[in-house]
Formats: structure tokens, sequence, C-alpha cells
């Protein structure tokens, strides 16, 4: 039973090993892209249910002097 707070899921479709593997490539992608970004975001772009893009934009704030 869920939360009102929080939304029903749907089963997952079991991956193929080849589907998981590339899952958890790009699961990696984006950790090691989270984990040197300090101010910014990270857009994935996916295609057929595959990520193919990962990109990051980070901000730089400058002290006034």
């Amino acid at each position: 039973m869920t939360s009102p707070d929080q939304p029903a899921q749907s089963p997952s479709p079991a991956l193929s090993p080849d589907a998981a593997r590339l899952l958890e490539e790009s699961i990696a992608s984006v950790r090691e892209a989270l984990q040197g970004l300090r101010y910014g975001a990270i857009a994935l772009t996916v295609h057929e249910g595959r990520v193919v893009q990962i990109d990051v934009t980070e901000k730089k704030r400058l002290k006034p002097n």
C-alpha cells in the first residue's frame, strides 16, 4: 500500500543482461557528473529508452570586489 504523498509504482519489466548493463553504466555516468558538480544542472537526453547524452552546466559564483 502506498501513502498519499507517494505515487503508486508499476512493477518494472525484467531487463535483459545487456539492458541492465547499459542502465548501470548510465547511472554510473550520472553519479560521476554529480560528484564533480557543486552548482549547476545536469540534463539527460534519452532516445528509445537509453541515455545517449549527459549535459553538465556548471555555474561559478563570483564574489563582488
